[in-house]
């Protein structure tokens, strides 16, 4: 199992700086924990510091409200990694984590870690542009929770699920599988019903279109121009 689990680790990003040896001696200082779909990995607030590398699976970093709203921040697969923040900072979890498939993680203790990144200045380079990404993408969801309606962070977060989705002969997004109304509603602060009357709403106006295992963006200019109207782009 050892010699998968290294080959596994060839596909991070994070380690491509890194020689194939090197990616070995990495995986030899992990230990690796499977979690059945559905069970929490890391609870907020909780005083652990490992960094964990997701090798197979999905993972999804939520938050709750003060109403106890769950509010998904972000869902992660195979090649990325979550917990960097205690690792480095040493305090609390910011964030529960779940897993939402059978997952397998890669478990690196925060004094390993450190080492790591301060033994290879390419790899504590990326580190540092995914910490970025983590900045620039909470200040988008800062701007949108304080200047939209919760339409138009629905038409907001099915554009960013467009835009990265692959694309059919006719050059329409496929969002394969199709969105979940309650993912869709705690990834923008809102209801499961609103989210199904707007995109009851796009589909009427022929928007989208709902097939048998995917959702079609026929028109992801008219998609464009909902969010930019609203948010003055």
């Amino acid at each position: 199992m050892a010699n998968d689990e290294a080959k596994s680790f060839d596909g991070f990003s994070l380690f491509a700086s890194l020689t194939p040896s090197q990616r070995e001696e990495v995986v030899k200082s992990c230990r690796w924990k499977r979690f059945p779909a559905q069970e929490q990995i890391i609870d907020r607030q909780a005083e652990s510091r490992d960094i964990y590398f997701v090798v197979s699976g999905r993972v999804r970093i939520i938050i709750y409200s003060l109403l106890g709203r769950e509010i998904t921040l972000a869902d992660l697969g195979p090649g990325e990694f979550f917990g960097e923040l205690s690792a480095l900072d040493g305090r609390p979890r910011s964030a529960s984590v779940l897993s939402l498939d059978n997952t397998l993680v890669a478990i690196l203790s925060p004094e390993q870690f450190v080492r790591l990144i301060s033994a290879y200045p390419n790899l504590a380079l990326d580190v540092m542009r995914r910490l970025t990404s983590i900045v620039r993408h909470a200040t988008n969801r800062i701007m949108e929770l304080s200047t939209l309606g919760a339409n138009n962070r629905v038409h907001a977060e099915l554009l960013r699920q467009a835009r990265v989705a692959p694309r059919d002969s006719q050059g329409r997004a496929v969002l394969r599988p199709i969105p979940v109304h309650s993912d869709i509603a705690s990834r923008v602060s809102t209801t499961r019903e609103t989210v199904a009357r707007v995109f009851g709403d796009l589909a009427k106006n022929k928007i989208v279109s709902r097939e048998r295992d995917a959702l079609i963006v026929l028109d992801i200019e008219r998609l464009i121009i909902l969010v930019e109207d609203v948010r003055g782009d």
